[in-house]
């Protein structure tokens, strides 16, 4: 009775073991695969790119996929990206000058919102075109996909930050040319990264 109860542990032992290093094995090579990956590798030089480090790198991610790729999308991001935006130039401008017309402020917002001019081209020199997850179908240079790509950032890091006036603050650097002119290796991906 005793080596028949001996004999029950044993191999409970060993299938418990045998259990426990797979799901170590399975995680080193979950955790080999992402870093070695293009998509992560572009992430993780955008993030050195804008001089910061997410705490929670899928939303980062999320800010890097299109709606055409995936349903777990940029969309939601860029709306909070657009907002948080908007709300840094409205403060910088009525910080600068409270007499600002209601006009020359929306004139001011809607000049640095434009997508075929100022949000398009702040993130195509991130390079965001080459990093954005697309469907075969969809354009990845498209003012409308990158703008929306690069709002998504600024969406994102406010999530990350909890405090949308971090995001508004990395935003006037990037959009005063401070930071972007996209390394080279991201140009080398591109082609990798939206198979």
């Amino acid at each position: 009775m005793q080596s028949h109860r001996f004999t029950l542990f044993i191999v409970f032992f060993l299938a418990i073991l045998s259990h426990i290093q797979g799901q170590a094995s399975s995680e080193l090579q979950d955790r080999s695969f992402k870093l070695l990956s293009p998509f992560s590798v572009a992430l993780e030089t955008l993030q050195k790119q804008l001089d910061y480090t997410f705490n929670n790198i899928g939303l980062l991610r999320r800010a890097m996929t299109h709606a055409s790729f995936s349903e777990e999308n940029n969309r939601a991001l860029s709306i909070l990206g657009a907002n948080v935006i908007e709300t840094s130039v409205s403060l910088q401008l009525l910080g600068k000058d409270i007499e600002i017309s209601s006009k020359d402020l929306n004139h001011q917002i809607s000049e640095i919102s434009k997508v075929e001019t100022s949000c398009a081209v702040d993130g195509k020199r991130l390079g965001l075109q080459k990093v954005i997850r697309v469907s075969p179908r969809t354009n990845s240079s498209t003012p409308a996909v990158v703008c929306g790509a690069f709002r998504a950032i600024f969406g994102a890091i406010a999530i990350d930050t909890g405090k949308s006036d971090d995001a508004g603050n990395l935003f006037w650097t990037v959009h005063h040319g401070q930071v972007g002119h996209a390394l080279e290796f991201i140009s080398e991906l591109s082609l990798i990264v939206n198979l």
